[in-house]
Order: structure tokens, then sequence, then C-alpha cells
């Protein structure tokens, strides 16, 4: 089976899969009327939303593409590889990235109410099964779409250069996908918690908060359309920052090299089919124990990956050389699995201090006793505390799968972490869907044994995030590396001493950018909740009746007020990361080699950090709620409602958006890099 076909093939597989979901999900039924309405309405908002900002994206999209098939013409270098076609593939890559969260939306919000009438029919194996099937769509969207616009890109050109592009483009979107939607979700959510449940004392989700349609939309735009584009540009950029390395050292037309080329697109295949069996193995063991079953299931996949890629490189691997050395057929295949295990790792490290059932969150909860503050720094301190384990263990895993296979090894280590995207994608985006479950039963005011259980399903959810977000970030770090090593081929920079004040110079810009780029959407979420709480307030204040539950809120302003501040809050990080390394690169090429470095080293410990500190202050608040410490309505679960309401931008909208930022930067400097040469 050729390196077309075998991709090809599974990536159909994938989307055949995502075709029996959907069914298996829209034949569920919706529940009453009022559920189906309320459901229909997020909907609404959430198209709503995507239309705007896909809008938005797609100038940013045309004028880039422009300027890469312009390139050539402009700096007067016909020979450079660039022009019309690494346009086409950016376009693709941008195309593509769009899609798989549209779908993935599309099925979620439909999910929500068929999620809560399962819990209502079938308990919590029949609310899993349901939410497991809706973040499935996308997961299974997210691998088959990108692998398959992947293999076309290489098939109509042939040419891993251009295939630079495919990755830049899904980079690009992912960036604004995931910044926009965090900006949505958080501003909706800050209002609904701060002016819902801390000053009017009303519960969570409460038909009577108009901010609560907003905050479910914003689950779906955030955490599924965003978290799919995210997902999507590390899976892309980590195959093809395997496939580059191999080119830029060994060659083109190098038969090692075509050979290492087609190794991350067989396995690729064999990460779909596993995701794909890791899924079902999920909805069959369900039961009492979510978590149980998503982390198996994702422990299925990977093992079952593992296994599939020795088979692969053993058959279709070469040793190869680079530079002195001389590397084994299996050397890849011990950097594939240095990077599956760095990032269960990774995982279990994020569940740890993410889970309710470990120390840290209960740690957490019983602080909140104390007051907000208390629950805020130790939250913090939780996040910084998380970083220890994972950052060691990816040095450790770049190490030995240099040791093995040389900076090739890194990149494959990166892609062997998201091997099984599908699995990992779909157990994080089942997780909005179980919330939006949660909010639709307290607004349709059904018993609340169905609120409890669609809780525990979103308490769950909340850990699989985090591990989701760890293994973006770490896979980010991998990818970000090996982007750079090509990069550094490619502009024919042999070395780039710290010695060089601008390569010093280079590394202290690089490591400011995550904190400045985090600061800059940290405004905007500020600017988004300040007008929301702002509204919700004044139709507390204004509509007659509307705290008595004799009327309805008017939701649809306060979609209108995250919507306007996402699309505008997006735009200013978005641009800063994609001209910083242009006018760096201009500047000088091995600046922009030390302002890479510098944003991988402190974007990975601050990405990290910042999903983590956020996961453990949502599930301390959760964890109080379940009864402990006072329970609902205590002083400890003010606090640690206060606390969520800072750990929420944190999780979902700054520390995801960073691994976007060094992807995107490296991956920029990679196409760009033969302007750069002088």
């Amino acid at each position: 089976m050729s390196a077309i076909t075998a991709p090809l093939v599974a990536s159909l597989v994938g989307l055949l899969f995502v075709v029996f979901l959907v069914i298996e999900v829209l034949r569920k039924s919706p529940g009453n009327e009022l559920m189906d309405r309320l459901s229909r309405a997020v909907q609404t908002g959430a198209r709503a939303f995507l239309k705007r900002e896909y809008s938005t994206v797609a100038v940013v999209v045309a004028v880039v593409a422009l300027a890469i098939a312009l390139a050539p013409l402009l700096a007067g270098n016909p020979n450079l590889p660039l022009g019309w076609r690494t346009s086409v593939a950016f376009i693709i890559g941008a195309v593509v990235s769009a899609i798989a969260g549209y779908v993935g939306m599309s099925i979620a919000t439909r999910a929500n109410s068929r999620t809560t009438q399962a819990a209502v029919d079938g308990g919590v194996r029949g609310a899993l099964g349901v939410a497991v099937s809706a973040g499935a769509v996308m997961g299974m969207s997210v691998a088959s779409l990108a692998l398959l616009g992947l293999v076309a890109v290489y098939w109509i050109f042939r040419e891993p250069a251009i295939v630079n592009g495919y990755a830049m483009g899904a980079s690009l979107v992912a960036l604004f996908a995931r910044t926009g939607g965090g900006l949505f979700t958080k501003g909706a959510d800050m209002a609904a918690d701060l002016v819902g449940k801390v000053e009017a004392n009303i519960p969570e989700d409460d038909p009577r908060n108009p901010a609560v349609i907003a905050d479910n939309v914003g689950d779906n735009v955030g955490d599924v359309a965003g978290l799919g584009a995210d997902l999507l540009e590390s899976y892309v950029e980590s195959i093809i920052a395997s496939m580059a390395l191999a080119v830029a050292l060994l060659g083109f037309g190098h038969v090692a090299a075509e050979r290492l080329v087609q190794l991350p697109l067989f396995i690729a295949s064999a990460g779909i089919i596993a995701s794909i069996l890791g899924i079902l193995f999920v909805k069959a063991v369900g039961r009492r124990n979510p978590q149980a079953a998503l982390m198996g299931g994702t422990y299925v996949a990977a093992v079952l990956t593992a296994v599939a890629s020795w088979f692969i490189i053993r058959n279709l691997g070469t040793s190869f050389t680079f530079g002195e050395k001389t590397y084994s057929v299996m050397g890849p295949f011990y950097a594939t699995v240095a990077g599956i295990a760095s990032g269960v790792i990774v995982g279990f490290v994020s569940e740890f201090f993410t889970s309710g059932k470990y120390r840290p969150v209960r740690n957490l909860a019983e602080s909140s006793q104390m007051g907000p503050a208390i629950t805020v720094t130790s939250g913090t301190a939780v996040g910084m505390a998380s970083t220890a384990v994972p950052v060691v263990v990816i040095g450790f895993a770049v190490v030995i799968a240099h040791h093995f296979s040389g900076m090739y090894g890194v990149a494959m280590a990166a892609f062997g972490m998201l091997a099984t995207t599908g699995m990992v994608v779909a157990v994080d985006s089942y997780g909005p869907v179980a919330d939006n479950a949660g909010g639709i039963a307290e607004m349709a005011k059904l018993d609340p044994s169905v609120r409890k259980i669609t809780d525990n399903l979103d308490a769950v959810g909340n850990t699989t995030a985090a591990i989701g977000k760890g293994f973006a970030i770490g896979s980010a770090a991998f990818a970000a590396i090996g982007l750079l090593t090509a990069y550094m081929v490619s502009a024919g920079i042999k070395h780039a001493d710290i010695a060089d004040p601008k390569v010093m110079a280079g590394l202290l810009v690089g490591g400011m950018l995550p904190f400045y780029f985090s600061s800059m959407l940290f405004g905007a979420v500020s600017k988004v909740a300040f007008k929301m709480i702002d509204e919700v307030r004044r139709q507390f204040r204004e509509i007659p009746g509307l705290l008595k539950g004799e009327v309805m809120p008017d939701s649809a302003t306060c979609v209108d007020i995250s919507t306007r501040g996402a699309i505008a809050g997006m735009l200013g990080p978005g641009v800063l990361a994609i001209l910083v390394p242009v006018a760096v690169g201009f500047y000088d090429p091995k600046a922009l080699a030390g302002l890479l470095v510098g944003a991988v080293v402190t974007g990975v410990v601050l990405g990290i950090q910042m999903a983590n500190s956020g996961g453990a202050m949502d599930n301390a608040k959760k964890y109080i709620e379940d009864g402990n410490f006072g329970g609902k309505g205590s002083e400890a679960h003010k606090a640690s409602v206060v606390g969520d309401t800072v750990g929420d931008p944190l999780k979902d909208t700054v520390g995801p958006s960073i691994n976007i930022l060094i992807k995107l930067m490296s991956v920029i400097a990679l196409v760009l890099a033969p302007l750069f040469v002088k």
C-alpha cells in the first residue's frame, strides 16, 4: 500500500465513522419542547458567531495567501519555493481547519439536549454514550480531514516545501478560532457566574440569567470548534515537521528522505484506526466511572498505535545518516514511542492536578473556606507545581528521540504524542456537550438527579480537557523544535550562538512574547466580561419580573456582545503572531532562531501552568458543589466561583492559545525562510 493509498483509505474510513456517529446522535430524542427550543437557541448563536468569525478570518487568509503568491515576484527571485502553489496549499489548510471546526460544532450543539434526555432515560451510561459520540465526531473529523487534506496537497504538488503552506493555513485559522472562541465563551461565563451565582444568588445555568445562553454558545465555539482547530493544527504540524526535516537534512529526492517522509503518513493512518477502536472501547465499558472509561480509551488507542508503529517502521523504514552519525531502521520507532509515553505521562500529571479524585484539587477546595484570594493564590500554585514533571519528561523525551533518530526523531516524538488525535479530541470535546446538557437540565427544570449526572460528566470533562491541553502544549514543544531545526537548515544557519548579541536579543524578545500575547487576550476577555456584566445587571434591574421568573431574559443581546467583543479581541494577538516573526526574520535570520527558542521555553511552561491552574480551580468549585465544605451557597462555594472565573480564561482562552502562537511563528519562519536568506 503506497504512502498515498494508506492515509487516503484511513481518512475515508474515519469519515465514514463520523457519518455513523452523526446518525447515531441525531436518532436520539432531543427531549421535550422546551429542551429542544433551548438547544436550538444555542445552535443559532453558535452558527451566527462562526459565520462572523470565519468571514473576518477569510479576509486575513486572503491577504496572506496573496502575499505568498506574489512573494517570488516581489523578491525578484522566481526560483523561491513559494508562489501560487504554496498559496493554494495555505488556503487548503485554512479551509480544512474551518470545515472540521464547523462540523464538530454543529453536532455538539445538537447533542446537548439529547445528552440531557439520555441522562433521563439511561442514566450515566446513556448520557456518556451520546456525549462521547458527539465529541468523537469532532475528534475523527479533525484527524480524518486533516490527513485527507495533507495527502491531497502532497499528491498534487509532490514537494514537501509546498506542503509547509498547508500547515501555515491550518495554524493561522487555529489561532483565530481558539482566541476568538475563547474570548466569546469566557466573557459570557464570567458574567453568568459573577452576577448570577454570586450577586443574585441564583443557580448556575438558571433560565433567568441572560448570559446563560451566551455561555452555552461559547462552550461550543470555544471548546469544540476552537479546540478542534487547535489540535488539527498540532496534528498537521507534527506530521509536516517530520517531513520537512527529512527533506531538509537529507535533501529532496534522496531515497532515505522519501521513505522518512512517508513514515508519519502511514503511522497517522494507524492512529485513525486506533482512535476508532478507542472510542468504541469507551462506548462499550462506560458505566458508573466515566473518567476511567475515557482514560482507558485513550490508553487503548495509544498502545494500539505504538504496536502498529513497530510493524510499519520495521517493514517500511530505513537506516539513514545525518552529518557523521548513522541511525538504525528502528530509530524512529523508539522516538515515536518516547513521544507517546511522554504524552501519556503529561496527561496523567494533568489528571492528577485537575481531578477532584486527588489531593491538589481537594486541598484547593478546602482552602476556599478562607476566601477568594486564597482560592486564586492556591490555584495558581497548583498550576505552577504541575509544570515540573511535564517539562522534565518532555526534556528527556527530546534527548531520547534525538539519540535514536536525530532531529527527525524529535519531530516523530511530537507526532507520536498526537498520532491518536482523533481519540484525544473526542474525549476533550465531549466535555462541552456534557456542560451544555447540564445547562439545559437546569433551564428546563428537570429532576435534580439529572443535573447530578451531567455535573459528574462535566467534572470529568474538565479533567479530560486539561489532559487534551497537556497533549497540545507538549506536542507544541516537540513540533516547534522540529520546525525550528527545519527553518535553520532552510535558511542556511549552521549555528545560532547565544554569544551573538542578535541571537540573545531574539531570545529575550521571544521569551517575552507569550506573556505580552497573554496580556492582550486577558485584556480582551476583561473587556467582553465588563460589557456582559453591565448588561446582565441592567436586565436584572430594568426588566420587571425577570428575577421572579415571570418573563424571559434578552439572551440575544448577550450573544451579540460576546460576538462583537471576541471578533475585535482576536485580531490584535493574531496580527502580532504573524508580523513579529516576519519582521525579525528580515532583520536577521539568526535573531529569528533565537526568538523562536525563547518563545518555546516560556510558552510551554506558561501554557501548562495556565491550563492546569484553570482546570484545578474549576473542579475545586465542582467538588464543593458536590456537598463538600458547605456545598452550594456556602462561603467556600462563593470563593470557589470567583476562583473559577479567574481560572476559566486561563484554561480556555489564554493557555491553549499559547501553544498555537509558538507553532504558528515557527511554521511562518519555515515557510518564509527563503526570503530571509541574505
